[in-house]
């Protein structure tokens, strides 16, 4: 009969599970996964996390550290170990073939090509299998994969910095800075932790950001910056153009445009992803963010405008909010956090569940998931 979950169960998949969101923003199109080895005298034999581009995946990396001293030891996985052979043999084979006694998974893979085989298997070579072990935690530390996997598009957090009543720059396009500067390095931890960070053509041209990270070490975190322009109105001499061979930037734009104009972003080393248009003749966000997962994305940080927040609220497309707050009121002359996008009754709103706050400096940071 198989043991039920105890105390060190939860303390060495919470383990796993801080291994894991190391890989955060750095292994996709792969999920984010920890594993850690527990020798039969309960001492951490092995630790391992997925390593950036996906491979090796964290059960390698452990079993690597681990050796010999695998062999009869417990696995503590935040996902169900792969099945099917690709660059590198299955992980679930690897657990067997290093002699494993047991093995604690807090979730099951949903991609079909590994979907309970990879448990499966490893209860056939006689291991037995502990599952459901940090499964809300794990849940939400590959929300992103699952997203991906599930419904084919990265899941979409939308970062805003405000006053208190809401607004994100002055009428005369003033905005830095709303927050303060702890905040803004919770923003670029934000970007660390993200695989691509996408902005509106009016953020684009107003701010001319950069869109890197930039704290201190974790200088190599960038993530892949995306610009929605339909029409390829962008700078060529933007700081995104002119850093896409260093910093990888995409540009979602409609088809059919302008053949020179496409050509120079091309030649500047934006990769361009034509989309159809949606009912306001800008691109279908909806196509957009498919188009974004079918290029391997699972998660997406979107840091403005007004308008491309509106139409992701809009489509429903918002799962999560980071929201930073000043202590400042501005007033109604101030720009909006979203444009207008057809609320005509209360039930039209989008609505989200608070999930946290906490203090950031003088500011504060509102998290929410989506709910409605």
């Amino acid at each position: 009969m198989a043991r039920t979950v105890d105390a060190a169960d939860i303390r060495y998949m919470q383990m796993a599970l801080g291994l894991a969101r190391r890989g955060l923003g750095t292994v996709w199109p792969n999920p984010a996964v920890g594993c850690v080895l527990v020798d039969p005298q309960g001492r951490v034999a092995g630790r391992g996390w997925t390593q950036p581009g996906g491979r090796p995946h964290a059960e390698a990396e452990a079993l690597a550290r681990a050796g010999a001293r695998a062999r009869g030891a417990t696995a503590y996985v935040s996902l169900e170990p792969c099945s099917h052979r690709g660059e590198t043999p299955p992980c679930a084979d690897r657990l067997i073939e290093a002699g494993i006694a047991r093995a604690v998974i807090a979730i099951s893979d949903p991609d079909e090509r590994v979907s309970g085989s990879g448990i499966a298997g490893l209860e056939r070579a006689g291991i037995e299998v502990l599952t459901g072990v940090g499964t809300a935690a794990a849940t939400e530390v590959n929300a992103g994969f699952l997203r991906r996997v599930e419904d084919g598009r990265p899941l979409v957090t939308l970062k805003v910095a405000t006053t208190l009543d809401g607004r994100i720059a002055t009428h005369a396009g003033e905005s830095r800075w709303i927050t303060g500067e702890v905040a803004r390095g919770w923003a670029h931890f934000l970007r660390a932790s993200h695989d691509a960070v996408m902005v509106g053509l009016g953020t684009a041209i107003a701010d001319d950001p950069r869109l890197t990270c930039r704290l201190p070490g974790l200088e190599d975190r960038s993530p892949i910056r995306v610009v929605v322009d339909g029409r390829l109105r962008l700078p060529l001499t933007s700081q995104i153009v002119a850093g896409a061979r260093e910093t990888p930037s995409w540009m979602v734009t409609l088809a059919g445009g302008e053949a020179r104009r496409r050509d120079a972003f091309i030649e500047s080393g934006v990769e361009m992803i034509e989309v159809k248009a949606g009912a306001d003749d800008n691109p279908d966000m909806g196509l957009a963010l498919a188009a974004l997962g079918d290029r391997g994305l699972t998660r997406v940080l979107v840091e403005g405008g007004g308008k491309l927040a509106a139409a992701l609220l809009k489509a429903r497309l918002v799962d999560r909010l980071a929201w930073f707050r000043s202590p400042d009121i501005m007033g109604g002359d101030g720009v909006p956090v979203a444009e207008a996008f057809g609320v005509d009754a209360l039930t039209d709103m989008v609505t989200f569940t608070r999930l946290s706050i906490v203090e950031a400096g003088d500011d504060i940071l509102e998290t929410y998931t989506f709910s409605g």
